[in-house]
């Protein structure tokens, strides 16, 4: 590794590497070059059509959108609509980007263009190795095809550095490396579990086995699967999942997540995102030996999940159709969320031997007229996303039931669907599926 000595500078001296056209990449999730931002952002009276891309991001504020707000200089891109991201659409400040996962690194390798990387690290170690804290993503595709490459150093940030290197820089490969105070590290909590969302989960808790598998996305539901397992009789649970959070902590707490009977990373939990307390990042710094953090290409991979027995994968929806069709992420034209991991979990759990994927939500919500909507509907509305095909839906979760949707027709999935769907719905659901899938 060569001298890196004379890379470090400060967050305005490596700003200026930014220039008018270019595109920024600022990665995903809980991780966030906040230094970078900053000084980018003060460039706003020099620079034209900067696009800055980023996701799912969970601290309220990204300085190249408020201190632009006439988007002059920046631009905003997200792969994945966070909750921050949501209010900044509301006012026409972000613009969504369409992806799944699993294909994000080869977008980069051969689709889109990057030319600033702000990539945000650990405290390095005594040789200069430093860790990519909580955001693995797909930090190493992106900055070998950057123009500039620039570390920002966190020292909030969790020191792992990931089995054989898989969650490992070093400060060689950055053009720029730049230090300083940062804010205390995002925090993502729970609130209690709805009666409605405990009634999903005992159903979900039913069909988990001895030695399953868990990838959980992150809500209500899968917080309160976690907490349930952590409460009952099951054994050597293990965790191949995109986003890690306290659900997992509440497992091992328990002494149900061992990873003992793992095909893959026996011992340890894989994942590509960190997310959730204090505690959690506290224990990745503390048992760095028990996790396996890889990049979207390892992890996300259905092949590779597919070596593994007794996936489950769990997730949150919008809404679902008779046939299937899952809605993950939109209401009507707004985008909510993204597609994400979620498709290639669902993929992952079905070419798992035992495997099983999960789409679970509550059968209803009320409108803001106090009136009761159906989350179960005849066919998916006009202008809202279709996030996972009737062909890769397998199991569907309501307080009302499981339906198992493999292998069944048109009309036994209509059937499937209004039997577990609100009972003030089924008539009409029924009536739809009878007229249209005959």
């Amino acid at each position: 590794m060569g001298d890196y000595r004379n890379r470090f500078v400060t967050p305005e001296e490596a700003a200026k590497a930014v220039r008018s056209g270019d595109w920024v990449d600022y990665g995903f999730g809980a991780g966030f070059p906040e230094l970078m931002d900053r000084a980018i952002a003060a460039r706003r009276d020099e620079l034209k059509d900067v696009k800055v891309r980023g996701g799912l991001v969970i601290r309220p504020y990204i300085a190249v959108v408020e201190e632009d707000p006439e988007q002059k200089a920046f631009s905003y891109y997200s792969w994945h609509i966070g909750d921050y991201e949501r209010k900044l659409q509301a006012r026409g400040l972000v613009r969504f980007v369409p992806m799944l996962l699993r294909c994000l690194p080869e977008l980069y390798r051969r689709h889109i263009r990057v030319d600033v990387a702000c990539v945000p690290v650990s405290r390095p170690d005594e040789e200069g190795y430093c860790g990519l804290g909580i955001s693995n993503y797909a930090w190493r595709t992106i900055f070998e095809h950057a123009r500039t490459v620039i570390f920002e150093i966190n020292e909030h940030l969790p020191r792992l550095q990931g089995v054989e290197g898989s969650h490992r820089v070093h400060l060689s490969e950055a053009d720029y490396i730049v230090e300083g105070e940062h804010e205390p590290l995002p925090l993502r909590s729970y609130k209690a579990p709805t009666p409605v969302e405990e009634a999903i989960a005992r159903h979900v808790v039913e069909e988990i086995p001895d030695g399953a598998v868990l990838s959980l996305g992150v809500g209500g539901v899968p917080f309160t699967v976690a907490r349930m397992l952590a409460q009952s009789d099951r054994k050597d649970l293990g965790c191949h999942t995109g986003t890690i959070s306290d659900a997992f902590l509440a497992l091992y707490r328990a002494g149900k997540l061992t990873n003992a009977r793992k095909e893959l990373d026996a011992g340890r939990s894989t994942w590509n995102l960190a997310m959730g307390s204090q505690d959690l990042y506290d224990w990745l710094e503390a048992e760095p030996e028990l996790f396996h953090p890889g990049d979207v290409d390892y992890v996300h991979s259905p092949g590779r999940i597919s070596t593994m027995k007794n996936v489950i994968s769990i997730n949150g929806g919008v809404e679902l159709d008779l046939m299937g069709q899952e809605n993950a992420e939109s209401a009507g034209a707004r985008q909510l969320s993204g597609t994400g991991g979620q498709l290639d979990f669902l993929e992952g759990a079905f070419w798992s031997q035992g495997g099983k994927g999960f789409i679970c939500l509550a059968s209803t919500h009320r409108k803001k007229d106090g009136s009761l909507k159906s989350n179960i509907v005849p066919f998916i509305p006009g202008g809202s996303t279709v996030s996972a095909p009737r062909s890769m839906v397998q199991y569907v979760a309501t307080e009302y039931g499981v339906a198992k949707l493999s292998g069944l027709s048109l009309g036994e999935r209509a059937a499937a669907m209004a039997a577990i769907a609100h009972p003030d719905f089924r008539e009409e659901l029924t009536r739809y599926a009878r007229e249209n899938f005959r």
